[in-house]
């Protein structure tokens, strides 16, 4: 079974999923420190500097907000707890950009994975350490490949967001609902928009996760072609795919409930802060897990099912020769 195939090649690679948590953390600092000082610059040693760090200081909380601008202003009371977690999901049904300065973190983020992710995918494939040495090489070949897949995916993104959101949202549900004197008419219309703009973004979203995957095991140059062949595989096999993905996105749901109800809110500081913090990136590192899961999963499904040749197949378990055979090829050695 794929899925757990899936799970079994993350949990023989821990080295990856250290190194990626790793990197997003690295990642981040910079920004934590621009936010540090910017809290510290507005704070300064008032009172309300001591009053902040025991509770939340709300009457503060929102002077600061109407004052702050880039980074600075996406401080808001959003990015406490499973608010944060939240906010982040919702963002993508309903479209919703955020200030320049997290665009910015999350044009990195994606030029990061995209870097990232034909090591990954490589190592998957192939289920052997490819060390440092390889994993950054592998990477590097593919980098710029999937640069050229990324702009066709940033084509078909905008396309969605901009274009169709709009019509779907706006225009198209403003005109079914007009004259409607049931809400729950018209709340049924809402669910069926965004039943229809998930199932699109999701269906874009597996196709490129496929082209990436067929990109890597399968040595090919060609976006395009990748993307083709990632279709031909889905549309052949879409009880497989779609199967899959449901099964690693009720994991994800289950994982984000799980922190509904475990997630700390505002913190004193002290020990409760650093608790709070370790319990923040502990859940980071299964949201990782789960991201990787979903690579895993993929490469294996798509090996399990075009294992025609041996850049798709699953390696043959190996045996020690007996020294007997040395003997036989070389009688000499008698």
């Amino acid at each position: 079974m794929a899925w757990v195939d899936g799970w079994r090649r993350v949990r023989r690679a821990p080295a990856i999923l250290l190194g990626v948590f790793a990197l997003t953390l690295a990642a981040a600092v910079p920004f934590a420190i621009v936010m540090r000082s910017a809290l510290a610059t507005h704070l300064g040693s008032s009172l309300e500097a001591a009053a902040a760090a025991d509770r939340a200081n709300w009457n503060w909380w929102q002077e600061f907000i109407s004052q702050a601008s880039g980074l600075g202003a996406t401080f808001t009371p959003r990015i406490g707890g499973f608010a944060a977690t939240l906010d982040s999901l919702s963002a993508i049904p309903d479209a919703r950009l955020e200030t320049r300065a997290l665009l910015g973190l999350l044009a990195g983020d994606l030029a990061l994975w995209a870097w990232l992710q034909g090591g990954v995918i490589d190592r998957f494939a192939r289920r052997r350490p490819a060390r440092v040495a390889g994993f950054s090489a592998v990477s590097s070949v593919f980098f710029f490949r999937f640069l050229r897949l990324g702009v066709i995916a940033g084509i078909v993104y905008w396309w969605l967001f901009t274009y169709l959101h709009p019509w779907l949202f706006d225009e198209r549900y403003t005109d079914l609902t007009r004259g409607l004197d049931s809400e729950r008419m018209a709340f049924a219309w809402r669910v069926a928009a965004y039943a229809v703009f998930g199932l699109l973004v999701v269906a874009a979203n597996v196709t490129f996760d496929y082209a990436r995957i067929r990109m890597v095991v399968e040595d090919r140059r060609s976006a395009i072609g990748g993307l083709a062949a990632a279709a031909r595989f889905i549309l052949r096999r879409p009880r497989a795919v779609a199967g899959l993905w449901c099964a690693n996105a009720l994991v994800f749901l289950a994982a984000v409930a799980a922190w509904a109800f475990l997630a700390p809110g505002v913190v004193p500081a002290g020990v409760m802060m650093w608790l709070a913090f370790l319990a923040a990136q502990l859940f980071v590192l299964v949201r990782l897990a789960l991201k990787l899961h979903f690579v895993a999963s993929q490469t294996a499904l798509f090996q399990a099912n075009l294992a025609h040749a041996r850049y798709a197949a699953a390696p043959l378990p190996s045996w020690p020769e007996s020294p007997m055979v040395e003997s036989v090829a070389y009688p000499e050695a008698r």
